[in-house]
């Protein structure tokens, strides 16, 4: 018996048990506790890392989002189109990439005047995403919406820093910008979203780490984003279908994330309950610590499972004292060794190392099938994974490829469509209008003439009447006016006169002095800003027909004593040197609903005193002269007007 094998390893198996094994097991309870409590502390760091990785893809996905937009050609197209284009595309953009805010700003001469050092780099050439917290007024200034969202009541929360605030009205926002260079305008795009009460971005951070964890699904974790201690965004709850926006952390977190600036990683009172628990602390774009997010699950199944193990344990080692398995100390080594190999082959796979595989593992029987068939069935899976993920990518991208076409496809259709819609109806109008004018004609002619035989038959008699035939000589020759008027505007080409290079501040000088009388009738004061500038070329009637027309319509639209600024410059328009005209008043400006209708035909807001052609025929006018009419409203109000056209000598071809 001394000699047997057997012997030696019940003795060997025996002594340890009734002697060393009690306190090496409370040297293993203590060990295993601690690196229980430290494969916690190792879960939840993941956790906030891979809630912290989801943070910064929002950011990085913002801002190339918001790249793709300033980068696009579309949008340089809508940045040389009216005001209200600009803000429908964006607005439209806004929606489609899911953000709170998109807004264009042009370009300042001096970048260091600008607050936000995201827009800063992006007016230097550099694209920028950060979390900034934005103050109640900046959020009302960008929509009054946001403002409300933003605000959260506080709640009175234990082992908080005490407080004498009621409201958090402050908004934490993913803000990007990106540079717009484009020749004929430079700026930023500026867009961001709004993290306050923002459930989707919390929820998506709780079950990227915790749906079907380990940890018992959502319902075990959490996950919260704090501006500076106040939580803002969470699905901790309160009550059970309550969140718990507006508590706030406790004073030790705090004084450690947010003062310190270091992560921390342990257990903590999360509302109403222990949590093992990780903050990590979040930075704006100036550097300063504004904020935490947090992840963490339930202390209490873990502690259960702990003390569960431990009476487990301690159950399993009294019966190792009663029960003598000699057999089972013989195999062991053969038998349990190759399992616990193939078991720390499956964690590595678990793990996503999908290569670890047994090898040669020295043992025998079924147990070394069991390995070679399972090394087959992980070759497999590799294969598999591998195949998959490389039929993913090729969707992607051809869903990538096929969506940029469609989109390509749909834009020119929409352009074709309008260009079609509009001259369809151009030419209806300028066929009706012909027209109605020629036959206008007729009877007008009928009625001068039999004016003018009525004058000749009664000669001294017609002064009874001599006012009447006075008031029909002014409305027919008013009748004559407008009919030219629809002429003009259905047969261009048939008045346009013989073109010559002129001065456009010389024209503008001579406008004045024909509108004088409109201007003096309600004292409106004109300021000018008239510079020397290139010769251009066009028919001066036409021209001074133009001119008096936004003069007139800029007198009409301001009050008694009004300010109407004539500004005249050099101007180049993509790549092309011209000179312009700039009409400004300080009336109540266009109605944003109106202002891409005042150039259609018969348009007008002055009932029963416009034909509705004037600005019609001036466009066709200047394009006809290989210039651009515009029309936009200020931001202090009134209404601009801006008429280019290209110098004398860049014209080599007949613009008609």
């Amino acid at each position: 018996m001394k000699t047997s094998v057997r012997f030696r390893l019940l003795l060997m198996a025996l002594l340890p048990l009734t002697l060393l094994m009690p306190l090496l097991l409370l040297l293993g309870f203590s060990r295993w506790t601690a690196e229980y409590d430290k494969l916690l502390i190792s879960k939840v760091e993941s956790d906030l890392r891979v809630a912290e990785q989801y943070l910064s893809r929002i950011m990085v996905s913002t801002g190339k989002d918001l790249s793709s937009v300033a980068d696009a050609e579309d949008f340089a197209h809508v940045l040389t189109q009216p005001l209200s284009a600009r803000l429908s595309y964006l607005e439209r953009k806004r929606v489609e990439l899911g953000m709170d805010f998109l807004y264009f700003q042009p370009a300042q001469k001096d970048a260091d005047d600008v607050h936000w050092p995201v827009i800063k780099s992006a007016i230097q050439g550099n694209p920028s995403t950060a979390i900034d917290i934005f103050t109640p007024e900046d959020l009302r200034r960008i929509d009054l919406g946001l403002a409300k969202r933003a605000s959260i009541d506080l709640i009175a929360t234990e082992a908080a820093v005490p407080t004498s605030r009621t409201t958090e009205g402050r908004g934490m926002i993913v803000h990007s910008a990106s540079p717009v260079t484009l020749e004929h305008q430079k700026g930023v795009v500026v867009g961001g979203i709004l993290l306050n009460r923002n459930l989707s971005f919390i929820d998506t951070i709780n079950d990227l780490v915790y749906l079907n964890a380990v940890t018992g699904g959502s319902g075990q974790g959490t996950a919260t984003l704090f501006l500076e201690d106040v939580r803002v965004s969470t699905n901790v709850r309160l009550f059970e279908d309550i969140r718990a926006l507006g508590t706030r952390v406790s004073a030790d977190v705090r004084h450690t994330v947010l003062e310190k600036g270091t992560t921390w990683l342990a257990p903590a009172f999360v509302v109403n309950d222990w949590y093992v628990s990780g903050y990590l602390p979040i930075r704006d774009s100036f550097d300063a610590r504004v904020g935490m997010l947090y992840v963490g699950f339930l202390e209490e199944p873990f502690t259960a499972a702990k003390r569960d193990a431990i009476l487990w344990m301690l159950a399993a080692f009294i019966g190792v004292l009663f029960i003598s398995v000699p057999l089972f100390l013989s195999l062991a080594k053969s038998i349990f060794s190759p399992l616990e190999a193939m078991t720390k082959i499956m964690q590595r796979v678990e793990s996503g190392d999908l290569s670890a595989r047994n090898g040669n593992l020295a043992a025998v029987g079924e147990i070394g099938q069991v390995a070679a068939h399972l090394d087959s069935l992980l070759e497999q899976v590799q294969d598999r994974d591998k195949e998959l993920r490389d039929w993913a990518d090729q969707l992607n991208n051809r869903v990538d490829r096929r969506t940029s076409e469609l989109r390509d496809a749909n834009t020119k259709l929409e352009k074709a469509t309008q260009q079609l819609v509009m001259s369809e109806k151009l030419a209806a109008i300028g066929e009706i209008t012909a027209g109605v004018a020629h036959e206008i004609n007729n009877p007008i002619a009928v009625i001068q003439g039999n004016v003018d035989v009525m004058r000749d038959t009664l000669g001294p008699s017609t002064e009874t009447v001599q006012a009447e035939l006075t008031l029909i000589d002014r409305q027919v020759t008013r009748i004559t006016a407008i009919v030219g008027k629809l002429l003009q505007f259905a047969r261009p080409s048939d008045f346009s006169g013989d073109k010559s290079s002129l001065s456009l501040e010389t024209v503008l000088s001579d406008c004045l002095l024909l509108v004088a009388h409109e201007l003096n009738v309600k004292n409106i004061q004109v300021q000018t800003q008239i510079g020397q500038t290139s010769d251009i070329h066009i028919d001066r009637g036409e021209l001074q027909q133009v001119i008096v027309n936004l003069i007139i319509n800029a007198a009409q639209a301001v009050p008694i004593d009004g300010i109407v600024t004539l500004t005249v410059e050099n101007h180049d328009y993509e790549g092309q040197s011209g000179a312009c005209l700039i009409v400004r008043d300080n009336g109540p400006g266009i109605p944003a609903d109106l202002i891409g209708k005042v150039f259609d035909p018969f348009f007008t807001t002055k009932r029963g005193v416009g034909t509705g052609l004037g600005l019609s025929i001036s466009q066709t006018i200047i394009q006809r002269a290989g210039g651009i009419i515009s029309a936009q409203n200020l931001p202090e109000g009134g209404a601009e007007f801006r008429v280019w056209l290209p110098a004398a000598n860049n014209q080599n071809v007949d613009t008609q």
